[in-house]
């Protein structure tokens, strides 16, 4: 394999965790994102999708964000009569984020990063391997 084809692919891996890692920090960052009132809803969490794509200019496949969509899941409620976004119930629905899941979800998009990163590092080595013998 070219070795440069070797470095656009690790960096087209961290460009997509990069982006998989914003997509969850902004889902933890609005875990608590209730509506203003009761007709406004919470904050729902978002979703990354990858797809596979083959580049022909490297001949390689490569992988890139498909979407970023919404989490439609059932949104929990809390007994909170005194908040705003309260119905005439009571129940306030907050936001379906867990934070277990999402910090699962780092804790994989930051060793997927850095796999592709030593990737890079590995072929940059031997890219500057190979130059300096053709000195």
């Amino acid at each position: 394999m070219d070795i440069t084809k070797a470095i656009d692919i690790s960096a087209r891996g961290m460009d997509v965790q990069t982006t998989r890692l914003r997509v969850i920090a902004e889902n933890l960052a609005n875990q608590d994102t209730t509506g203003s009132d009761s007709r406004t809803g919470p904050y729902r969490r978002k979703t990354i999708a990858f797809a596979t794509e083959f580049d022909r200019a490297t001949g390689t496949p490569l992988v890139k964000v498909k979407k970023i969509g919404v989490d439609n899941s059932e949104l929990p409620r809390r007994y909170d009569p005194s908040h705003p976004a309260a119905d005439a119930q009571g129940y306030v629905r907050t936001p379906n984020v867990n934070p277990f899941i999402e910090m699962n979800d780092m804790h994989a998009a930051q060793r997927d990063y850095s796999a592709n990163l030593s990737v890079m590092q590995v072929a940059r080595g031997m890219l500057s391997r190979a130059i300096d013998l053709l000195k």
